[in-house]
C-alpha cells in the first residue's frame, strides 16, 4: 500500500497574514487582492479626511461626537472569507461601543471611504461596493485625488443611491457627516 502525499496549502487568510510589509491585502469574492502602500496624493486625502471627520465625530471637538473613525481597519464581513481594508471607516458608538482589542473588526461599519487610484478604482467600484451593500454599510464615499472628486452614496433598499457629487474647491455637507462643512480643496495636494 502506498502512502498518499498531501501538500499543505495555506488558507487565503493565512496568505493574507503572511504578506510582506508594505503590501495591503484583502479577501474579496474568494480571491486575495494585494496593493502597495498608497501614493502621496492618496495619503494626503486620507489624512485630511481622518483629521477633519475624526476631530468632530470621533473626538467630539466642534462636532457631535459619537463615532469611531479609523484608518485602514481590517473588516471581517464573514470570518476570514470576506476581509476588506477600506481607506477609512466609521462606526456609530451605539452599534460598536468599544474598539476591538485586536486587528479584526467584525461589526460592519456605518460609513466607509475608499480613496481611488488608477490601480484600485475598478476593484473599489465593481467588487467592494457590492460587498459593502451586501453587509449593510449605510454610507460610502469615493474620493478621487487625481480627478479631485467626491461621490457620496447611501444604501437604500439594498442598492446604492448617489447622494452627492462634488469636485475641485467645492464645500459640502455630506451624509452621514452633515454637521461638518468639508472643504474639498484641503484634500488635494
Amino acid at each position: 500500500m502506498s502512502a498518499l502525499a498531501f501538500t499543505y496549502r495555506p488558507t487565503l487568510y493565512e496568505q493574507l497574514a503572511a504578506l510582506p510589509e508594505g503590501l495591503t491585502g484583502e479577501i474579496l469574492a474568494g480571491q486575495l487582492h494585494t496593493q502597495p502602500r498608497p501614493t502621496g496624493p492618496h495619503g494626503r486625502a486620507s489624512v485630511r479626511l481622518d483629521r477633519t471627520i475624526g476631530r468632530g465625530y470621533d473626538d467630539g471637538d466642534g462636532g457631535p461626537g459619537g463615532w469611531w473613525i479609523l484608518v485602514e481597519p481590517e473588516v471581517h464581513f464573514i470570518r476570514d472569507q470576506e476581509v476588506a481594508v477600506p481607506d477609512l471607516a466609521g462606526w456609530r458608538r451605539e452599534r460598536m461601543p468599544r474598539i476591538p482589542e485586536g486587528h479584526r473588526f467584525e461589526v460592519a461599519p456605518d460609513w466607509i471611504c475608499e480613496i481611488l487610484s488608477p490601480a484600485t478604482a475598478s476593484k473599489d467600484r465593481k467588487i467592494k461596493l457590492p460587498l459593502y451593500a451586501q453587509y449593510g454599510v449605510a454610507h460610502v464615499w469615493l474620493v478621487d485625488p487625481t480627478k479631485r472628486t467626491l461621490e457620496v452614496y447611501a444604501l437604500q433598499d439594498g442598492a446604492w443611491q448617489l447622494q452627492l457629487q462634488a469636485s475641485g474647491e467645492d464645500k459640502v455637507q455630506a451624509p452621514p457627516f452633515v454637521e461638518l462643512t468639508l472643504e474639498l480643496q484641503s484634500l488635494w495636494v
